[in-house]
């Protein structure tokens, strides 16, 4: 071999070994890093495009902004001042209206209106300490908003009519007592209403605001249809995702005279429809969204497919979504992401053809020092496919990794690809991360879905414990170095997961999880007692199912608890009660349990929500690493 050939094989050789020596540790990131307060959230666009806004954060302050489209020039519209600014839209090519409230949990709003240049601010209404939702982002006449509030009944949710030039109220639907959801048509008139006897569902419609709603379909709990919009051509007809009749989800056209099923836009016995779109400017449905282990789309419109093609090309190897959009379709807010970046904001000019950033999500993450989301998929102990994701952490052999299970916040809901900052996070610190969609997880059908009823802290539980056996029986992980975490049901999983399925887990953290199944059914407000039963269904009766919610209850099997615990109380949490995790605390300590707890008065929009969260995930760090590694 000649010589220069032999150097240059030595020569990549030495260069492979020295890359994979430099990447074989991982640089170990900031907490706060993962966990910063985005600095500009909440994209908006005027209806004619000319415009964009945001809330940006300053000095701890929310502060609402407007630029123009041409030339970017931001403009401070108004600042929370002590408030939050929980909520805010466009209401015409010259308005805004915003919410600002106390803290979201007392929910003590006032509503104002604003022009786009920051002058002609009014109040519209006044320490609302009742539930208060703009129903209709537009005004109606050039002055009506739809608003829907229990303001007359704590128990019931009505419709006025705000008139933001003058500040009056008028009611524009009474709510008998069981309807749970109004809706409107593209007009903003109010044609649909959905009442429930707190298990069934029964759809109402008129014609137009001078009839009376009459019922039209009925639907059981397990039954799912949601409506997506009316069509513009024919009055009488709805697009809906609807289960009714099949396992999975379809996207249907209804006829509300009828109650009937017109049309079938698409069906797939293997695929599950999460959402569809809608477009205004082509009085259509456009695409529906299917999930198997990412969102994927089915078009039902090419200048809207090639719109995306045109998209995946300007931003490619990235996930889109719009997020915001004028009355014409022509000027889009998107948003991207990956498992490994959480992405960045763009303007689309369709018409041009062109993109301009925006901002990024978090800037300080570097997706080269992020780890893939891979799909898995195992069987159950009782023969059910679950499907989940495994996070493995970058440039470690892929056996007898210690593990963190994360399950997701309960029946309904399901985990799915995309950048996740605590997974990244755990991942960072040399964890694999095991997260499942369990029996009674949104997405995989109506069976998948009642499967899981009345299963919390019991089959759904033996679910995530059958992820672990699968992994340990690969050799991807050590079966000996095993947490499980998780916030809200998820935290409910974890703690009861290590008296249901004792020796799986050597550690359990919650982060304000729920320990008591009877306080949470009580927390409900008042306007949800037409749903009532219809949660009794999944989560257990407490005036019947007594004897199951005592067992999977993580408060009332402290004695049952052996491995250690890490906790975190919010004691300002208005839906749990702070009290009962104190209490849950004190058992702990009481039978030499080995505990680990923080307490935080952590209020969303709080000035000091980066400082809590930092506190959180450090100490979270160091109990998983004395106890795991």
């Amino acid at each position: 071999m000649k010589l220069g050939k032999l150097l240059t094989i030595i020569t990549s050789v030495l260069l492979l070994f020295s890359a994979c020596n430099r990447q074989d540790k991982v640089r170990e990131i900031p907490v706060n890093d993962f966990f910063k307060t985005q600095e500009k959230t909440a994209y908006r666009i005027s209806p004619n495009g000319s415009f964009i806004s945001y809330l940006q954060q300053k000095d701890g302050e929310s502060v609402l902004m407007v630029e123009s489209v041409i030339d970017g020039n931001p403009k401070e519209i108004i600042k929370s001042t002590g408030k939050n600014i929980s909520f805010y839209a466009w209401v015409s090519d010259d308005e805004l209206i915003y919410y600002k409230e106390v803290n979201t949990g007392v929910r003590k709003s006032d509503l104002f209106i604003i022009s786009k240049d920051g002058k002609n601010e009014r109040q519209l209404t006044y320490n609302e300490e009742r539930r208060m939702q703009v129903l209709d982002e537009q005004l109606i006449d050039g002055k009506f908003l739809l608003i829907a509030s229990n303001k007359r009944d704590s128990a019931v949710i009505d419709v006025y009519r705000l008139n933001v030039r003058d500040g009056k109220f008028e009611m524009a639907a009474k709510n008998p007592g069981n309807i749970t959801r109004w809706i409107t048509d593209r007009a903003g008139k109010l044609r649909l209403a959905i009442s429930s006897d707190g298990v069934n569902e029964t759809f109402l419609y008129r014609l137009n605001e001078q009839e009376a709603f009459r019922p039209v379909l009925s639907n059981s709990n397990a039954t799912y249809v949601r409506p997506v919009a009316f069509s513009e051509n024919y009055p009488n007809i709805i697009y809906a995702i609807s289960n009714s009749g099949r396992d999975k989800n379809a996207l249907v056209e209804i006829d509300c005279n009828t109650g009937k099923e017109t049309k079938v836009l698409f069906e797939n016995d293997s695929l599950n429809v999460v959402d569809a779109q809608y477009s205004r400017s082509r009085k259509k449905m456009v695409f529906v969204v299917y999930e198997t282990w990412k969102k994927q789309k089915h078009y039902l419109d090419t200048g809207v497919k090639a719109l995306y093609d045109k998209l995946d090309e300007l931003l490619p190897n990235t996930e889109t979504r719009i997020s915001d959009r004028d009355k014409n379709d022509n000027v889009l807010i998107v948003r991207t992401f990956t498992d490994r970046n959480p992405g960045s904001y763009y303007l689309f000019f369709v018409n041009e053809g062109r993109i301009r950033k925006l901002g990024d999500f978090n800037p300080s993450i570097n997706e080269q020092e992020m780890s893939k989301m891979e799909p898995i998929k195992f069987k159950s102990r009782d023969g059910l496919d679950i499907e989940g994701y495994l996070t493995l952490p970058l440039y470690k052999s892929p056996t007898n990794l210690p593990l963190v299970v994360i399950p997701n916040s309960g029946p309904g809901v399901r985990n799915s690809w995309g950048y996740n900052a605590e997974v990244q996070f755990l991942a960072n610190r040399g964890f694999a991360v095991l997260q499942i969609n369990a029996r009674g997880s949104a997405g995989y059908g109506k069976n998948f879905y009642v499967a899981g009823f009345k299963q919390l802290g019991l089959k759904i539980n033996d679910d995530y414990e059958d992820g672990v056996k699968w992994l340990a029986g690969k050799g991807i992980i050590d079966p000996k170095k095993v947490a499980i975490y998780g916030s809200g049901f998820g935290g409910f999983i974890a703690l009861s997961s290590v008296y249901r399925n004792p020796g799986t887990y050597a550690v359990a953290a919650s982060n304000a999880g729920i320990l008591n199944m009877f306080g949470y059914l009580k927390s409900f407000p008042a306007y949800y007692n037409a749903n009532l039963h219809a949660r009794y269904e999944i989560y257990g009766d407490p005036r019947l199912d007594n004897e199951y919610l005592n067992k999977v209850s993580p408060i009332f099997n402290v004695d049952k608890i052996k491995t250690p615990i890490f906790i975190n109380v919010n004691v300002k949490d208005t839906r749990l009660s702070p009290a009962e995790g104190i209490q849950f605390i004190k058992q702990l300590q009481k039978q030499n349990t080995k505990v680990t707890y923080i307490e935080n008065q952590d209020q969303p929009f709080s000035p000091r929500r980066d400082e809590n969260r930092q506190r959180l995930y450090t100490q979270l760090e160091e109990f998983l690493s004395a106890n795991l590694k």
